[in-house]
């Protein structure tokens, strides 16, 4: 406890300082600059303090809507995060046991992982060009494009939040005991009961984990939504047209408040599951104290 520690410890320790700095810099100095007097610019030293380019950003900054993009990518990413925790445990419930072809689909899932982001948009783009065509083709008056929000935007997000929920749920249900499961299906369980009462709270934690990968995941996407959105923008890539047009700390007001939003879910999922584990952990105390 008294030796002291080499110097080889604070070498890695300043090391390890500079590498946060430069990671996370760039991030603090948008917080702060957001923080600008009225007659604040883009850089350092500020001038002056306050919230006055917040108060810009929820007014509109007059080039785009940013109210309505929000709305939309906070829609898009809590169907996205629902989405991803229902196929994600009914994969993992299925992957359970062996079937035929299951290392071809299990390849298949998480294919998009490698695949860069922009030829997956640009993918998903071009499948919903040829089924419009065949659909106008086909004779349908007035038909413009299936490409939307919810249709070709839903599916590129799903092809990037996916495969983690996959994997997440296989690490998971590796580890499970089976046994549980034989245990209540000898108590008279139904597979359903089984799964309501017996797997799904032991599973809870990461189902809350695999939520958050979802909904954050398509919170921030940028290069899946470039081709594949349709009409409309999300939030990011309406944040990516004003950093060519905007000139002022409103953009970083509005920087600052979507990682806000990101943040709060992050720390309500961590929240929720720790919660989850300290149940777990007073249940199977009082199970273990009624069983003495």
């Amino acid at each position: 406890m008294g030796d002291k520690r080499p110097r080889s410890f604070y070498v890695l320790a300043a090391f390890f300082a500079a590498y946060v700095l430069f990671l996370y810099g760039p991030m603090i100095a948008i917080y702060i600059l957001s923080f600008q007097g009225p007659d604040g610019g883009l850089t350092f030293p500020m001038n002056g303090v306050s919230l006055v380019w917040f108060s810009k950003v929820f007014a509109g900054t007059g080039i785009v809507d940013i109210g309505a993009a929000f709305k939309r990518s906070l829609k898009l990413g809590l169907v996205v995060m629902i989405l991803t925790v229902v196929l994600s445990v009914s994969a993992g419930m299925a992957f359970r046991k062996s079937f035929r072809g299951a290392s071809l689909l299990f390849y298949v899932a998480i294919a998009s992982l490698i695949m860069p982001s922009i030829i997956t948009s640009l993918g998903i783009a071009l499948e919903f060009r040829l089924l419009d065509d065949f659909i106008i083709k086909s004779g349908a008056e007035g038909w413009t494009t299936a490409m939307g929000l919810f249709t070709s935007g839903l599916g590129a997000h799903l092809t990037w939040t996916l495969p983690f929920g996959l994997l997440i749920m296989f690490a998971i249900f590796n580890r499970f005991d089976s046994r549980l499961e034989e245990a209540a299906r000898d108590l008279g369980a139904t597979p359903w009961q089984t799964f309501r009462h017996v797997v799904l709270p032991i599973i809870l934690p990461s189902v809350v984990g695999i939520g958050l990968f979802g909904f954050t995941l398509s919170w921030d996407e940028l290069a899946r939504s470039s081709q594949a959105i349709g009409s409309v923008n999300t939030l990011p890539l309406e944040l990516q047209g004003l950093t060519t047009t905007v000139t002022k700390p409103d953009i970083y007001a509005l920087g600052t408040l979507t990682s806000a939003v990101s943040f709060l879910v992050i720390f309500s999922a961590l929240i929720v599951i720790l919660v989850l584990q300290a149940r777990q952990r007073r249940h199977g105390s009082d199970a273990g104290k009624g069983m003495v």
